[in-house]
């Protein structure tokens, strides 16, 4: 049976079982309050009878030692026994009216054997046979004479009884009351939990593989701070899963992107490869004087293919830093930097003329001098691919606001506004319809820009018409390994 209230206790809802502990805890204290009342009612009332009987007393014991005789001073309902004294143990007197003593006067004559020992008055309430409750006092009326009177407790009795009935009512009353309204109250106060409640269901019942946003969000302000303070931590939560679920799929979606684009741009090597190689093959047994020059194409595509490879491993490995430090730091100055990547332009495109202003003499950073080159020879190449033959390009080394600064600028045609946001995007081609010998497998700048971000750095872009500068910025102190 207990086992089976304790379920059901369980299985009620948060607000129901607040209820009935608020309720019960207020009957515990209904039930002290009342006890306590109903004690220092019947101590009060106890007090004022014993003051009846020490007033009727006084009064009696005067009227025994002048006139020897009770009469006139008799209250209705209560009880005198006169005992004498002798040879020190009480002796009942001849009552004046058999109505004044009860049947059984042991508890009468025990109250008078004290009182003959005892200095003071004696009090007590004995239940008489035959006679109810009665409230018993002893006192010497005179020398020789004990008094005992008894007054009944039978109303003192009744109205503890009606407080009682009174103080069960009020309080059965008091606590409906509060168990309801305070039901009432606790369910609107926790109406917030059950909304964030409904909002969870609705996340689980939710697709999240569709979006990354959640359906729903608790903005009810009401509770408490305590429940304001859920509110915020739970919008706080689902704010922070909203963010995993976005940075997630557009990881995902990156992901798909890159393998796609990879997979689209390894097969066009590959397919030359093995087409050169049949011709390779069929040259060799028929047209030897053709062999050379399929073997050429052939190792130009292979090539292709290593460079392609080469920087998709690079972007894997900027991508895995935290497991795989893919920089090798040393002290270098960037303008001697510069200069070389300039000299190498000026070496390999012979065509596109190339100024080089360096501002400082030397800017001595803390850098991988081959990956820096690296982003350097991709900016100079992408300027030289994307322009018209004889397109100015200039380099410019400088320090900017406590940053090195390389700028690559040229004179061609600029980049539209809608494609400038994407220029870093891997696989990206401003003209989809260049041609991949001359247009690049569009990851030079995707590999610059992790490059350098990895170096602590920034790579930028402005571009209008007539004009497309990209601008390297590296800390003078360099990054931290």
């Amino acid at each position: 049976m207990i086992a089976r209230l304790k379920e059901t206790y369980r299985g009620m809802r948060l607000g129901t079982r607040l209820a009935l502990g608020l309720g019960a805890l207020a009957l515990v204290v209904f039930a002290v309050v009342g006890g306590a009342l109903t004690m220092y009612m019947r101590d009060y009332l106890s007090r004022q009878l014993d003051e009846q009987l020490h007033v009727a007393q006084v009064a009696q014991s005067k009227s025994i030692a002048a006139d020897g005789t009770l009469e006139g001073k008799k209250y209705w309902g209560w009880y005198y026994a006169v005992y004498d004294i002798k040879d020190g143990a009480p002796e009942l007197r001849t009552p004046e009216d058999s109505v004044d003593l009860p049947h059984d006067l042991d508890d009468f004559t025990r109250l008078a054997a004290d009182q003959v020992t005892s200095k003071k008055e004696i009090t007590r309430t004995e239940d008489l046979e035959g006679a109810g409750v009665y409230r018993l006092r002893a006192c010497e009326a005179e020398p020789g004479v004990i008094l005992v009177g008894a007054a009944p407790m039978e109303e003192i009795e009744e109205t503890v009884d009606q407080l009682v009935t009174i103080q069960v009512i009020a309080f059965a009353l008091a606590l409906a009351v509060l168990v309801v309204f305070g039901r009432g109250m606790l369910r609107r106060g926790l109406k917030p939990l059950s909304d964030m409640a409904h909002t969870a269901r609705g996340i689980t019942s939710h697709d999240l593989t569709d979006s990354a946003r959640l359906p729903v969000r608790h903005d009810r302000r009401d509770g408490g701070p305590e429940v304001e303070e859920l509110r915020t931590a739970f919008n706080r939560m689902l704010e922070h899963i909203d963010d995993a679920f976005a940075v997630r799929t557009e990881a995902e979606q990156r992901l798909r992107q890159f393998v796609a684009d990879a997979s689209h741009e390894l097969r066009t090597p590959l397919m030359s490869v093995r087409g050169y190689a049949d011709l390779f093959q069929y040259a060799a047994a028929h047209s030897p004087e053709e062999r050379d020059k399929h073997l050429a194409r052939l190792r130009a595509e292979a090539a292709r293919m290593g460079v392609l490879l080469d920087d998709l491993l690079t972007l894997a490995r900027l991508d895995a830093a935290d497991v795989e430090a893919p920089l090798r730091w040393e002290e270098t100055d960037l303008v001697e930097l510069a200069q070389q990547a300039g000299d190498a332009f000026r070496a390999g495109h012979p065509d596109h003329p190339l100024t080089l202003t360096a501002g400082p003499a030397r800017v001595q950073l803390r850098l991988d001098p081959l990956r820096v080159r690296q982003v350097l020879d991709n900016l100079l190449t992408n300027a030289a691919v994307h322009t018209p033959t004889g397109t100015k390009v200039q380099l410019e080394v400088c320090v900017v606001s406590g940053m090195a600064e390389v700028r690559v600028t040229d004179s061609g045609p600029g980049i539209p506004v809608d494609d400038q946001e994407r220029v870093f995007d891997r696989f990206y081609r401003v003209d989809k319809a260049r041609s991949r010998d001359r247009g690049g497998s569009g990851l030079g700048l995707a590999v610059a820009h992790s490059l350098l971000r990895a170096h602590g750095g920034t790579l930028t872009l402005t571009s209008a018409p007539g004009t497309t500068t990209f601008t390297v910025r590296l800390p003078l102190n360099g990054a931290t390994e």
